[in-house]
């Protein structure tokens, strides 16, 4: 979606620490080590504040900053920590994602072969898209390498399924829009979302998309972009 938004906007997209890319952790992790680290970036760039957008565990941190008064405005994708307190579930979506990161640094080294077939991409998608051919392979076998190089995957996922979620929601000013795909394989419509939706955020901007998956902004490109650009304008 960048080429769409920077027609708009200046845009910094940076990687979350402990992604591929994004800064090392060095420090045990904690609740706020991702919105640390994104604040530093917002900081070097002398963003006071910003439009913020992220998916899943980016939308989470989206909210975490906007609760810090960093956001003008939140669009949330699937984000993540909004089951309802007791649900025991996301334990077993965390430890999904653990076996996803192993079996993702063992193919690693064949991602480009794994991409350049519809069979294959299928395979690399089936979580976090509904619709994948429009998405190049080059893309595709990038994320895999990405993913299986995310040096910060176990400590991350070890801290969030020891210590839950938690949002100072009532600390949000800012406008929030929340967008969810009726197909999510990740984080499930709407048990996954029922903490945003019944306590943390229920006055949001709420867009429920028929038929798409985890990832929006790459299962229906040109609808993500317009649900951003249309919230930023307002």
């Amino acid at each position: 979606m960048l080429s769409a938004l920077e027609r708009r906007h200046d845009v910094l997209a940076p990687t979350l620490a402990g992604h591929a890319g994004g800064p090392r952790i060095v420090d045990a992790v904690s609740d706020a080590t991702l919105a640390d680290a994104v604040e530093r970036a917002m900081d070097d760039a002398g963003l006071k504040t910003a439009h913020l957008v992220g998916n899943s565990i980016g939308g989470y941190v989206a909210l975490q900053l906007a609760a810090r008064g960093r956001a003008q405005t939140v669009v949330a994708f699937a984000p993540a920590g909004g089951w309802p307190a007791g649900d025991e579930s996301y334990r077993r979506t965390l430890e999904l994602q653990r076996e996803m990161v192993e079996l993702l640094r063992n193919v690693a080294p064949q991602a480009d072969a794994l991409a350049a077939t519809p069979e294959g991409r299928r395979r690399a998608t089936r979580l976090t898209t509904t619709n994948f051919e429009h998405i190049p392979a080059e893309l595709i076998a990038h994320q895999i390498v990405g993913a299986a190089s995310c040096h910060g995957a176990e400590p991350l996922i070890d801290y969030a399924t020891g210590e839950g979620w938690r949002l100072d929601a009532e600390r949000i000013t800012c406008p929030v829009r929340i967008v969810w795909g009726t197909e999510d394989a990740l984080l499930t419509w709407p048990g996954a979302a029922a903490r945003y939706r019944n306590d943390w955020l229920a006055h949001a901007d709420w867009v429920v998309l028929d038929g798409v998956g985890h990832c929006p902004q790459l299962d229906a490109p040109l609808e993500a972009a317009h649900l951003i650009l249309g919230f930023t304008s307002e």
